[in-house]
């Protein structure tokens, strides 16, 4: 439609009377719905600049735009005109509109959320990242070392196979096992992997823990090294280097 609308986006005057633009209602419900998926005003606004159609004629879409289709009570019908959408989504949108206008205060666990996002992150990550946490907390078995175990040294080969012949001969050298039973332990202590520290820790973190029912900044904050999101999915690394996914 050029130049100024004269009638809400989603609705077209015909014989004097006030009917549905369907390509325009459709865009309207889909914002409605989007909206209330957790979509943000820029969000939306990139959807319709992609998908159309346009608000009025070659301007591009704007918060502005979005927003007032979002409060206008006459998508839900009455007044001559027809209903767009019912009467609950757009109650529902408006509580929205009133809670993301008065942002409340973060709690400590929330604000690691952010640090670990490295930024705000969707609503729906706070549930998938305490998922997470709590199938960890049942089963801290789930926790691994990112990487495989590296085979055994020749060094340490070779201190193996000494000790087993020290051993077997009679009477048995002690000193001389007990030297290399040494050296073997600093070297099998010196090829273990931070990520197998790591591991074990993490695993004794989760197994004092106890179920959570909302996050726990402290559990964040030692167990967490980063949160990714791929495709509204949550990617939860450990400290160890393991990847989780959140669901």
């Amino acid at each position: 439609m050029a130049g100024n609308r004269k009638l809400p986006f989603g609705y077209r005057m015909e014989r004097g009377e006030i009917k549905e633009n369907p390509l325009e209602a459709e865009a309207v419900r889909e914002i409605f719905r989007r909206y209330l998926a957790g979509a943000s005003y820029a969000a939306l606004v990139e959807h319709l600049r992609d998908a159309g159609p346009t608000y009025v004629g070659d301007k591009p879409w704007n918060k502005n735009m979005v927003a007032r289709i979002l409060e206008n009570a006459k998508y839900t019908g009455g007044s001559g005109f027809p209903p767009v959408i019912q009467q609950g989504a757009f109650q529902k949108a408006q509580m929205q509109r009133k809670e993301r206008a008065t942002p409340s205060a973060k709690t400590p666990a929330q604000k690691e959320l952010r640090r670990l996002c490295g930024g705000n992150p969707p609503k729906y990550i706070e549930g998938q990242v305490l998922g997470v946490l709590n199938r960890l907390t049942a089963d801290p078995r789930l926790i691994s070392a990112s990487v495989s175990e590296d085979e055994e040294s020749v060094q340490i080969q070779a201190l193996r196979r000494k000790l087993a012949e020290l051993l077997k001969e009679a009477p048995v050298d002690e000193d001389a096992a007990r030297r290399t039973a040494l050296d073997l332990a600093a070297n099998q202590l010196d090829a273990i992997g931070s990520e197998e520290y790591e591991t074990e820790r993490l695993r004794r973190v989760f197994g004092r823990a106890a179920p959570l029912e909302s996050l726990d900044a402290d559990l964040l904050r030692g167990s967490v090294q980063k949160i990714t999101i791929r495709n509204h999915r949550t990617i939860v690394q450990l400290k160890n280097g393991q990847t989780i996914e959140g669901r």
